[in-house]
């Protein structure tokens, strides 16, 4: 099992609708990095259904114990009734998208007042589950905090070397060309040793990897 941290995500924005005794909920999800980003999706939402009376939104940001993908500590949350009862919109939104495990992502739901009016429960139930249904039409994506590694090696090297470690799932995310050539991989940090062990096989004890710090990787 993998030591290092990691987050749920969305490939792509989404948008789903549902009508309650005539009221829509349009729920778009969208993947951000930080707060401006999330802000933004809302003030778009406004801007486009400019008709409608409410755009209750909710985002989280970040993982617990890491550095987020925007460089942030800890994990961000806010959420918003924009005119609704308070903790009738922002507060099922948000409870949707923790319970999901997503983070990097916001949730505006824009409501057209259908004229009947819906009640705490039936707002509660309306938001959450506008929300719901942009989930199951949403491509989850999976990121890991992996530690990147360099390691250079003779550049008529650098092909075998960088085939011999994919053959043994190490990810290459790139190589550079000069002199020699560098090798630059994600590492898990508790595969560290073994990929040391395994470059040392492969270049006869040559290799000097470095660790340079660490970066998100997706993984699924």
């Amino acid at each position: 099992m993998s030591g290092a941290p990691e987050l749920l995500s969305l490939v792509a924005p989404v948008e789903a609708e549902i009508e309650v005794k005539r009221s829509r909920f349009l729920a778009r999800l969208e993947p951000v990095l930080d707060e401006t980003s999330a802000r933004a999706v809302v003030d778009s939402a406004r801007k486009r259904h400019w008709d409608a009376r409410h755009h209750c939104s909710a985002f989280v940001l970040g993982v617990e114990g890491a550095p987020g993908r925007a460089g942030e500590s800890g994990v961000i949350q806010r959420s918003s009734d924009d005119g609704e009862p308070a903790g009738t919109a922002g507060a099922p939104i948000l409870e949707v998208l923790t319970g999901r495990g997503l983070t990097d992502v916001v949730a505006v739901v824009t409501r057209w007042f259908g004229g009947t009016l819906l009640g705490t429960g039936g707002l509660i139930r309306a938001y959450g589950d506008a929300v719901r249904e942009a989930c199951e039409a949403a491509r989850p994506v999976r990121y890991r905090l992996l530690d990147r590694v360099e390691v250079d090696v003779p550049a008529a090297d650098v092909g075998r070397v960088e085939n011999e470690l994919r053959s043994r799932g190490v990810s290459v995310a790139g190589t550079d060309y000069g002199v020699l050539a560098t090798l630059h991989l994600d590492v898990d940090p508790t595969a560290l040793a073994e990929v040391g062990a395994l470059l040392a096989q492969v270049t006869g004890g040559a290799a000097d990897p470095r660790r340079v710090g660490a970066s998100w990787s997706r993984v699924g």
